[in-house]
C-alpha cells in the first residue's frame, strides 16, 4: 500500500506538544491574554497598559511577571519608565490569529 503521508519524527512532535501546551496554558489567562493582543499592536509602557486595558496595577504587574518569565514579552528602561513589547513570535503568531477571529470586528 502506497502512501505519500510523511514519517514525522513522534520525540521532536512530543516536544513541539510541550512547549505550545505552556504557550496556551500561559494564553488561558484573561488578562494575560489581554495584555499580549495590546502588546501585538506595538510596544507600551506599564502606565499606559494599565490605562488602556484597565487592569489594575497588583494583578498588572503580576502578570506581566508571568508573561516576562515565560518569555513571551521583553522590557527596556526609558527612565523611570519600562516599556514591554512581543518576544515570541510563536505567541505574536498566536495573537495575531486570534486577532482576526476574535477582535477584528470589535475595533471602535
Amino acid at each position: 500500500m502506497k502512501t505519500d503521508h510523511q514519517i514525522l519524527d513522534l520525540e521532536a512532535m512530543q516536544e513541539s506538544a510541550t512547549q505550545a501546551c505552556a504557550l496556551l496554558k500561559t494564553l488561558g489567562n484573561r488578562d494575560r491574554l489581554l495584555l499580549l493582543c495590546q502588546l501585538s499592536q506595538g510596544e507600551y509602557c506599564v502606565s499606559e497598559l494599565e490605562q488602556q486595558l484597565q487592569i489594575q496595577q497588583p494583578t498588572l504587574s503580576q502578570q506581566l511577571a508571568v508573561l516576562r518569565e515565560e518569555q513571551l514579552v521583553a522590557t527596556r528602561r526609558e527612565g523611570k519608565q519600562i516599556f514591554y513589547r512581543v518576544a515570541s513570535k510563536e505567541a505574536l503568531a498566536v495573537m495575531q490569529v486570534l486577532y482576526e477571529q476574535f477582535c477584528k470586528g470589535a475595533k471602535k
